[in-house]
């Protein structure tokens, strides 16, 4: 059995070294670049091919991997929206992903940003950095007092619920497919809109699905109380970024805190040098102003995630080539 990963980062080789060594029957190539119509030749002569989504995976690609007699492809992460469903299912070729790499690790980042929103933390940094260390005009606000929507309560959603209920925030939630644990708390609201008019903090944990594209827009906004937080570590995706930037200058949006961004492909986790080599002029925008937090996708980046994302994937491509079969398997 052979194996081909593409997109293998540094901080990933060690975990590909002791799923290697515990399995001396399957013989694996890890490549740096990732798969697209560039270097989809190197997974000639493989049997499976566990990619890292940041480049979607097109009709050619899929067409080109079933000409090579690929019939596994897994990915290092949750999402699989940028899989061509009707190429992958013309081809046969059976898909798995990794749904729940470690969904602590991103519902603590989401509960941090928030806490840094709450403290001003952004601001007292830029003012220290000018010799500045008094105090006013950033009073903070503290998470007890707050109302925190969570926008859909999988895995990760979840998780916020428990970490912000530990700081003895109210929690209230929607979700179309309510959670019947939490169902019995009482603390699902029945719409979106009654979600946005009663939370004075709102974290996005939806899927990129195309009925969550932009859900969050200039209507949405105009639904919001006055003085709303928004965190989204979800998808880049659930957010028009030309309606957060309206909602920021008018201050109907107190601050936001974006892991994620829906132009970050080709932009997070690249070093350009400098501030002004961003080639993005609405990101640059929303970096630059003391009331958001941007970061390059980092809320999954920990050690425990990386390890899981690396042996799941890899166990899941030998199930589907071996057995056809795979408890990660996901049909699209």
């Amino acid at each position: 059995m052979k194996i081909i990963a593409y997109g293998v980062r540094k901080d990933e080789e060690p975990y590909f070294k002791q799923w290697e060594a515990a399995h001396p029957e399957v013989e694996v190539k890890e490549v740096a670049n990732l798969l697209d119509d560039s270097t989809i030749d190197d997974a000639k002569d493989f049997d499976g091919v566990v990619a890292f989504q940041q480049k979607p995976y097109t009709a050619s690609i899929l067409d080109k991997l079933s000409s090579f007699g690929v019939k596994a492809l897994s990915l290092r992460n949750v999402g699989v929206d940028n899989v061509d469903a009707d190429a992958l299912n013309k081809n046969h070729i059976k898909l798995s992903n990794v749904p729940a790499y470690s969904p602590s690790a991103i519902a603590e980042f989401a509960v941090t940003e928030m806490m840094r929103l709450l403290r001003n933390t952004k601001r007292y940094e830029d003012k220290g950095r000018h010799g500045n260390l008094t105090w006013a005009p950033e009073i903070a606000e503290e998470m007890n007092q707050q109302t925190v929507g969570v926008y859909a309560t999988g895995r990760i959603g979840r998780q916020v619920v428990k970490i912000v209920q530990g700081f003895g925030a109210k929690v209230i939630a929607y979700d179309p497919y309510p959670n019947p644990e939490l169902k019995k708390e009482g603390i699902y609201v029945d719409t979106p809109a009654e979600l946005y008019a009663k939370s004075d903090i709102l974290t996005l944990h939806a899927p990129a699905l195309k009925e969550n594209d932009h859900m969050i827009n200039d209507d949405t906004i105009a639904q919001m109380k006055p003085g709303i937080k928004i965190i989204n570590c979800a998808r880049g995706s659930l957010i028009d970024t030309d309606a957060l930037i309206r909602g920021l200058d008018s201050g109907k949006i107190a601050g936001a805190a974006l892991d994620v961004y829906e132009d970050e492909v080709g932009i997070f986790n690249v070093d350009f040098g400098s501030f002004d080599k961003i080639p993005d002029a609405r990101l640059k925008n929303l970096m630059e102003r003391d009331n958001v937090l941007v970061s390059p996708h980092i809320a999954f980046y920990t050690k425990v995630a990386v390890k899981n994302m690396v042996e799941i994937s890899m166990t899941a491509n030998a199930n589907l080539i071996e057995n056809g079969k795979s408890d990660v398997e996901v049909k699209i």
